[in-house]
């Protein structure tokens, strides 16, 4: 296992993220079995490599080539969009996970986990060691001439398609946890406040949270 995060990593440097391990874990099966929602989750810090296996499980690029000329991920979109960003909250601060090169780049300084609840449950995320946040961004869907897809500019196709991609990010979560031993919540977070807080353009839109850590004892 890797070193912790925040030991020796300056807050607001890149995190890179060592190379992810595809091998190991509980079989497909057995993860579906023990897959569960788990609220309880204790405050200790993931190991890098722990870390840097869920965001590749999560949605990483998993081949260099797939459809429209851009490289395949571990969860799908709707022509191959990949529309759905990862926005990581640490106790260091804010970061964007970008699948190449695989690595958190910062956002911005500060403890952002208890935005990723409701105020009223925000004690439950206030020191939780990985909070993700799920952000669309409407301009990656390509209405170029060669789009196969003449819907994909209608708003209500759009929201079809990205509540989707995150569902299929979502469950990959669920099974890594399920598969290491790990608790994961998926639930709702304060929009409005994130919205400004993020700095997100007006095409970007916050949806929906996720947490992840051991499970307290």
């Amino acid at each position: 296992m890797g070193a912790i995060i925040g030991d020796g990593v300056c807050a607001m440097d890149p995190i890179i993220l060592p190379k992810p391990e595809k091998k190991g874990g509980k079989p497909v099966l057995e993860a579906l079995q023990f897959r569960q929602t788990n609220r309880e989750i204790d405050s200790r810090e993931l190991p890098l490599q722990v870390l840097s296996n869920l965001l590749w499980a999560a949605f990483g690029v998993n081949r260099e080539k797939a459809a429209f000329n851009k490289p395949g991920r571990t969860a799908p979109s709707a022509s191959n969009s990949q529309e759905i960003d990862l926005y990581v909250a640490l106790k260091s601060g804010l970061y964007l996970y970008e699948a190449l090169p695989h690595q958190l780049t910062p956002i911005s300084a500060g403890d952002f986990r208890t935005l990723s609840c409701s105020r009223r449950a925000a004690s439950l995320t206030r020191h939780t060691p990985i909070n993700i946040f799920y952000v669309v961004d409407l301009a990656r869907y390509d209405l170029g001439p060669n789009q196969p897809d003449p819907s994909i500019g209608d708003p209500e196709v759009q929201k079809s398609y990205y509540y989707t991609a995150i569902g299929f990010i979502a469950q990959n979560i669920y099974l890594f946890a399920a598969s290491e031993g790990l608790a994961a919540w998926f639930h709702n977070c304060e929009k409005d406040s994130i919205q400004a807080e993020f700095k997100l353009r007006p095409n970007q839109r916050v949806l929906f949270a996720q947490t992840i850590g051991y499970p307290k004892t």
